[in-house]
């Protein structure tokens, strides 16, 4: 089966999930770009294996968009049996399902989540006649589906899968011991007696000022880690103006890095506004850590609201995020980590290249 993909930029974890898929089909990707103008060149360390890779010439016009015309050239019915679009609102995507609908092709949309908007203006005109129009859409959530349906997309027309950026062996086979993880937190130089992480980019989006001021209502043996890179001034001044000694910000680590923060951890929270999913959930629970997050994150609303295996608080409540904290630093327990890694065990990207080729055999 000759598979066409096309999306914005080789983010680490969909060259692994692309690299997955290859193994089970003739895989070609096009990207627009081979970056994120607000990504560090980690982002670049990738290995393309199993599929065949082009990156597109064209005009940058946005953080990862580029506006690529002779995307147009590979669209054809012979060249593909399937072409799934991911990059629907780039003009390069734009213009490539404009192609397909004049090209009578059929095209096939996938995403990792969504809030839809308000419908109105040319954008979310254009978006309902894009998705209104596609054979299938891949959606991970409810969420999701209910977003495909404000623009138009039938039910049957939806099918799930499991987004993630983790292998099988990435998940534990059984929660971290309390011996390994003071060993960790030994060798890491922590020194408070309970430990919570929170991981990504120092945005306004991600809600990490909420959990400085939430820090700032805790006993001071709780030590909090963000891990993300270079904090910005707002952050730092924050944290001196509480005089909180037990908040520490961490820079970008490699994979191993961060997992030995996650496995050394208690509790892990995502504080964020608004996430169409938010992988760092998928990450923490696969080394079985609770996860509290709010409810403008997706994926707290599909694997911790669902399985009842963390605490979803409301967005910027700062009080509700204090005592679920609390809460669950009380009552942390071999069973609840269990039950974690059980509710994260089919999110792998092996799981994710299956669901996908039984689809497009299906369909």
């Amino acid at each position: 089966m000759k598979i066409l993909w096309l999306t914005n930029i080789p983010s680490p974890y969909r060259v692994d999930f692309f690299n997955e898929l290859g193994k089970l089909c003739e895989l070609t990707v096009l990207f627009e770009k081979k970056n994120a103008s607000d990504r560090d060149d980690s982002w670049l360390n990738f290995e393309i294996k199993n599929f065949h890779a082009i990156f597109l010439k064209g005009i940058s016009c946005g953080v990862a968009e580029a506006f690529c015309p002779n995307v147009v050239r590979y669209l054809h019915k012979k060249m593909s049996d399937k072409i799934i679009v991911t990059n629907y609102s780039d003009p390069t995507g734009i213009l490539a399902v404009t192609t397909m609908r004049l090209r009578n092709i059929p095209y096939i949309i996938e995403g990792d989540g969504g809030f839809a908007g308000n419908g109105k203006g040319i954008r979310e005109i254009v978006k309902k006649w894009i998705l209104k129009n596609s054979a299938l859409c891949f959606s991970t959530s409810q969420t999701h589906d209910d977003y495909y349906k404000k623009y138009g997309v039938t039910q049957e027309r939806i099918v799930r899968y499991p987004f993630t950026s983790l292998h099988k062996s990435d998940i534990l086979d059984s929660p971290v011991s309390q011996e390994k993880k003071n060993l960790l937190r030994k060798k890491l130089g922590i020194t408070e007696e309970k430990m919570i992480i929170s991981v990504g980019q120092f945005i306004p989006r991600k809600g990490f000022d909420i959990l400085i001021e939430t820090m700032a209502k805790l006993d001071r043996s709780i030590g909090c880690y963000i891990i993300g890179g270079v904090p910005t001034h707002e952050y730092t001044q924050m944290v001196s103006d509480r005089n909180l000694c037990n908040v520490h910000f961490m820079g970008f680590m490699n994979k191993h890095d961060l997992f030995e923060y996650y496995m050394a951890a208690d509790l892990f929270i995502l504080p964020t506004r608004e996430d169409v999913w938010g992988l760092v959930v998928n990450e923490a629970m696969a080394n079985g850590l609770p996860v509290i997050t709010t409810n403008g994150c997706i994926a707290g609303l599909t694997l911790i609201k669902s399985h009842g295996v963390g605490k979803i608080v409301p967005v910027e409540d700062v009080d509700s995020l204090a005592s679920a904290i609390n809460e669950k630093l009380t009552t942390l327990s071999k069973d609840s980590n269990e039950a974690v890694l059980q509710t994260i065990h089919n999110y792998t990207i092996e799981e994710m290249a299956k669901v996908h080729i039984e689809v497009f055999e299906k369909y």
